[in-house]
């Protein structure tokens, strides 16, 4: 298993965000950007200070001794409670159709969706 290097990232990152504000500027607005959020100058300045907390505290956290403590996704077991997977009849595509507000070819005709971008 390779050896962490939590406390070297987040410590660089955190140093970063103390020593070059624009850089974390920059970084908010694209990450606002592909949320597809149109954040004001105040939003992201509410961002900023609520960013920097955070980083701090993930790199207390790095700081911690994990010598030999096996990563996990949960702190206790998690067991599967779906029901089990049984075959059922479905509806027939008349009645599935005849909702649809467009068909063609028995299948629904939905409008193209990709950006041209």
């Amino acid at each position: 298993m390779p050896k962490l290097t939590l406390k070297k990232d987040f410590q660089s990152r955190t140093e970063a965000l103390e020593t070059r504000v624009p850089d974390q500027q920059i970084a908010l607005k694209r990450i606002a950007e592909l949320a597809r959020l149109d954040l004001s100058a105040d939003e992201l300045a509410t961002f900023e200070n609520q960013l920097t907390p955070i980083l701090k505290h993930i790199d207390t956290l790095s700081t911690l001794d994990v010598e030999g403590v096996e990563p996990t996704a949960h702190p206790t077991p998690v067991y599967d409670v779906l029901r089990a997977d049984e075959s059922r009849p479905g509806l027939a595509p008349e009645a599935v159709l005849q909702n649809a507000p467009e068909s063609a070819q028995e299948q629904i005709r939905v409008p193209k969706v990709v950006d041209a971008s």
